[in-house]
């Protein structure tokens, strides 16, 4: 195998993300890792290129030895090794967004089986992508084939769940079954090292959740055992949408609730400097009142002129705009808008609090909606 591997990216014919390959138990034999697997995608691409030299530059995480014990041939893990010291394999952190990276750069096709959905904010060329993603699929007689994947187009919800997801998992916040550890996701941390303010949600801004180590919440910076300080409080992020452009973003904190318009008072979101005078004739002085309870986000109409919405159903799509009822609460979920005035929306970030977590995704794993739930942002993970 070793004559097609490359250590640089720019002079090799495909990008193969390693770790995606040596994991994937649908092709080779049998167990959780095996090279046998790269061995048969590199025989598939001399038949895709008809060139039995072709070239490939390997990407894996750092996580990939780490699991050396689920290699069945001990041999294997020597050579795998062997090939990260003589640099014919990239050892990263995060081989998925080097890969991207190397990717959007090179314009090089890419094996792996990852459709990279909490990978779209940073990389929107991804999205549509019919060509450049090549997925190994088993053939009856054991042998590889390479199928380009269509990448399709996934909603700002879809994708906002995913980055979640995969924010969590990178904490060791995920139980077995990919479900969140909402026991800790639910507490304030405080690290025991007095100067230490990553997990200090009384200076506001961003904090990050803990990581678990041996089952243990642990400082990120410290590596020890963090103090429980009690339930945690969620936050809220509305987005202000001008022309189809992100204007402004405001937080709104567990309990709290703030109107929005043109000039709605100090502890309001104001839009008069965002919007052109005849735009802002159209919009109220207080135009909506948004509010942040139990973990869900609710919106109601205030103004005189009328509020429209219009939410996201199956698979990210927006139904039709609706007249908002005046003085009456609706859930404001991730994927909904709001139109203030033609050109003035409201949009919603599509994390969660922290105890909306735990029911959201039972029923994301259990393929059902979620009654009654909003997503909305933490701090920070």
């Amino acid at each position: 195998m070793e004559r097609h591997l490359t250590g640089s990216a720019e002079h090799a014919d495909y990008l193969v993300e390693l770790s995606n390959v040596v994991r994937q138990r649908s092709i080779g034999p049998v167990g959780p890792r095996s090279l046998v697997r790269l061995d048969l995608v590199l025989r598939a691409l001399g038949d895709l290129s008809r060139d039995p030299g072709v070239t490939v530059h390997l990407v894996a995480d750092a996580s990939l030895l780490g699991g050396h014990r689920e290699f069945a041939d001990v041999r294997e893990v020597a050579r795998l090794r062997r090939w990260v010291a003589d640099g014919l394999v990239e050892e990263v952190p995060d081989a998925d967004e080097r890969v991207l990276d190397l990717a959007r750069m090179t314009g090089t096709r890419v094996v792996t089986g990852d459709q990279y959905v909490d990978h779209r904010l940073e990389h929107p060329w991804i999205q549509g992508n019919t060509w450049q993603f090549l997925r190994p699929e088993p053939r009856s007689d054991g042998s590889v084939r390479l199928v380009a994947m269509d990448m399709g187009v996934r909603s700002a919800v879809e994708i906002s769940r995913r980055t979640e997801l995969a924010a969590l998992k990178k904490q060791g916040l995920l139980g077995p079954s990919r479900s969140p550890l909402t026991e800790v996701i639910m507490r304030s941390w405080r690290c025991a090292e007095r100067r230490c303010t990553l997990y200090d949600v009384s200076r506001g801004g961003r904090i990050l959740l803990p990581r678990m180590r041996r089952g243990v919440p642990t400082c990120e910076l410290h590596g020890t055992p963090l103090v429980d300080e009690g339930a945690r409080l969620g936050t809220a992020q509305l987005k202000v949408v001008v022309e189809g452009a992100c204007a402004a973003r405001h937080t709104l904190e567990e309990g709290s609730e703030a109107y929005v318009g043109r000039f709605p008072g100090p502890d309001g979101i104001a839009l008069h400097g965002l919007l052109s005078p005849e735009t802002a004739a159209r919009v109220s002085r207080r135009h909506v009142s948004v509010s942040a309870r139990d973990g869900t986000l609710l919106i109601r109409d205030t103004s005189s002129y009328g509020t429209r919405m219009r939410r996201t159903g199956a698979r990210g799509r927006l139904g039709p705009w609706e007249g908002l009822p005046s003085g009456a609460w609706r859930p404001f979920r991730p994927g909904d808008e709001v139109e203030l005035a033609p050109g003035v929306v409201l949009t919603r970030s599509g994390r969660r609090f922290p105890a909306e977590l735990a029911g959201a995704w039972r029923a994301v794993d259990a393929h059902a909606p979620v009654p009654g739930s909003a997503a909305v942002t933490t701090r920070r993970y």
